[in-house]
């Protein structure tokens, strides 16, 4: 909403600049007064106007990741407690009370009008109400009452009511009004008072013209030296109002301009077609600067689903000649990698110091990548100074025994590997008795004799770290990885999830259980390069009642957002245990329409639930077109459940 509202202002300054050095000096005052409202409006609406046409113009060469990705607004649901339901923001509650300030000072002025009316003799007539205030010079008009001081002159009253009687006929008491609107919601925005100002001018010249054509100029311009009393209320007209008097003068004596000059309201044309250009292509543009510079501050939240999603999307960018640039980030090491790789391509240790490396992305899950660069672990030599060569990028990867045949060696030697860990795991006991669980990040070396070396591990507790290097080390020797025509070092990581409850397998990683062990093979994985990304496929998939939506991507996130609004229950048991968090879920909208394949994670079973049962209820949908064909699309929500 900010940018909307600085959007607004710049909008504005630029229709001001262009009346206040082609129009104000004109006399084609009635254009001038439907420019200035007319530009004034335009300036709020146009923030929101996208042009198809004109955003085909900005190259889409750039890759549109899903919206969790980019920390979009979550589906929030709060259960209904006892607490205080006002929780806003200090730049909301700057916001709320600016307005309120305007709103008594707009108050305080429609009080004194009151006391003005009320104090006065009030006269009816057939096209006005003449109100004579008692003791005053005053001299003004708004809505359809003239005010008029009983110490004005006889003589003038005929030119005055004259005068007001053409404010009257054109309304102009609306005009001043809407800017007192405006400047109650944008009382920070300085143009909506020139705006106003400017307006003000106007009609008091459109009245002066009026009137000179049936009143000698003369008589009228010594009416209009006299300073008289006036009141400081914004959106009256006043007809005695000094600091106009001059400006008045010099209109009333100025030549009307010539016709030709009409041609000026031409040069909005092309200021409003740049403008058009730039509301269409901003979102693109954004969306650019977005996807060039992806920064993961929280990768704990992200679940092994988004995690493996993030990736895939990243390798098939890389494969499009996509352009990248992630970062990740823990309290001691910033890691940045782009693609294609470049001289910005680097590790930075402890205090800022960068340290070369290659491209690293053959890991599956990205935090694995994150944890294990600590500068306590000595461990950053993991991308290699050029030695070591990602698995991802290796021209013939390791063979793990058995896949010396095989039609995808790389498919087969990641499917083995998670054989291997579902063979071998063990839940430490004493972890179990200690209720420890979480996810063991874990680093090796395929090396150039084909043994497995370096091994390094992340998890949030040693006996998870020393299981998991246990499994590790007793991986077969296998095959070197080739690359150029000679062996080397390849790098692989994997994570393995060490859960005591029994809940749904995200993902790519090894989820164990001591119960009953839940994970998706690589083919899964593999599988899920034929879903599309919601925010890359041509036409999205058409909730109901969306059908005629001008951006149907944007009612499909909002009619998700109103139906997990509709029919959220926080769990009983939820509340009164003070349970809350994030439930992060991904589903896919199937070529049919019907949602399938649906994938939660969450702090609590009963969370977990709640949100697989809100997504079971949604509607079947008009499947999503990519090239003309219907397609699978997955889609991702994070559910927050808060307690107040």
């Amino acid at each position: 909403m900010v940018q909307y509202f600085l959007e607004c202002i710049a909008f504005q300054l630029v229709f001001l600049i262009i009346y206040d050095f082609f129009l104000k000096r004109e006399t084609f005052f009635q254009w001038n007064r439907f420019y200035l409202i007319g530009t004034y409006v335009l300036s709020m609406i146009l923030p929101w106007v996208k042009i198809e046409a004109l955003k085909t113009t900005v190259p889409d060469r750039y890759y549109v990741y899903p919206e969790y990705l980019w920390g979009a607004n979550d589906a929030v649901v709060v259960a209904n407690t006892d607490s205080s339901p006002f929780d806003i923001s200090w730049g909301e509650g700057l916001f709320i009370c600016g307005v309120m300030v305007a709103i008594f000072l707009f108050a305080h002025k429609m009080w004194r009008l009151y006391r003005l009316r009320k104090g006065a003799n009030i006269y009816y007539f057939k096209d006005f109400t003449r109100v004579v205030i008692t003791n005053s010079h005053m001299a003004f008009s708004v809505f359809k009452s003239i005010f008029l001081g009983d110490k004005v002159l006889e003589t003038e009253h005929e030119n005055i009511i004259k005068h007001e009687l053409v404010h009257i006929r054109q309304r102009h008491t609306y005009d001043l009004l809407f800017f007192e609107l405006m400047r109650i919601v944008g009382w920070f925005n300085p143009l909506v008072y020139v705006y106003q100002n400017r307006v003000s001018e106007l009609h008091e010249f459109i009245a002066d013209a009026e009137v000179a054509k049936t009143n000698k100029k003369e008589h009228y311009e010594l009416l209009l030296s006299q300073v008289f009393q006036t009141q400081d209320i914004s959106f009256i007209n006043q007809f005695f109002k000094s600091s106009l008097i001059k400006k008045r003068i010099v209109m009333l004596q100025k030549s009307k301009s010539k016709k030709i000059w009409k041609l000026k309201y031409l040069a909005l044309v092309p200021m409003l077609f740049g403008i058009l250009f730039y509301t269409s292509c901003e979102r693109d543009l954004q969306e650019e600067i977005s996807a060039n510079t992806i920064s993961v501050n929280d990768v704990e939240s992200l679940s092994a689903e988004e995690e493996q999603d993030f990736y895939i999307r990243l390798m098939e960018n890389s494969k499009q000649g996509g352009e990248w640039k992630l970062v990740l980030k823990d309290n001691h090491t910033t890691i940045r990698f782009t693609n294609p790789p470049n001289e910005s391509s680097f590790i930075s240790g402890p205090n800022g110091v960068p340290i070369r490396a290659q491209m690293q992305l053959e890991s599956k899950v990205l935090d694995g990548d994150f944890n294990i660069f600590d500068h306590s672990s000595n461990s950053m030599v993991a991308v290699g100074y050029g030695e070591d060569v990602p698995f991802s990028v290796v021209e013939e990867v390791p063979i793990f025994p058995g896949c010396e045949n095989a039609a995808d060696p790389r498919a087969c030697f990641q499917k083995k590997i998670q054989r291997h860990i579902s063979k071998n795991f063990r839940y430490p006991e004493e972890a179990q008795k200690q209720g420890i669980q979480g996810r063991v990040s874990v680093m090796f070396t395929i090396n150039e004799d084909g043994s497995i070396t370096n091994i390094r591990k992340r998890g949030p507790h040693p006996l998870l770290e020393e299981e998991t290097e246990r499994i590790i080390a007793r991986l077969p020797k296998m095959t070197p990885g080739v690359h150029e025509g000679k062996a080397v070092k390849v790098p692989f990581s994997i994570p393995i999830t060490f859960k005591l409850s029994q809940t749904n397998a995200l993902g790519a990683n090894v989820e164990m259980s001591t119960n009953n062990p839940q994970r998706m093979s690589m083919d899964d994985v593999m599988d899920n390069l034929n879903i599309l990304p919601f925010a890359t496929v041509d036409e999205a998939p058409i909730y109901p009642g969306c059908e005629d939506a001008a951006d149907p991507k944007d009612c499909f996130t909002k009619s998700i957002h109103k139906h997990i609004g509709k029919n959220f229950r926080y769990p009983q048991d939820a509340q009164e245990a003070g349970i809350q968090g994030r439930v992060a879920i991904m589903f896919t909208i199937a070529e049919d329409g019907s949602i399938q394949g649906i994938r939660y994670r969450g702090p609590d079973p009963s969370l977990e639930q709640e949100a697989l049962r809100i997504i079971k209820k949604l509607p079947q949908m008009q499947p999503a077109k990519n090239n003309g064909k219907s397609v699978a699309v997955a889609y991702s929500v994070p559910i927050t459940f808060k307690l107040q």
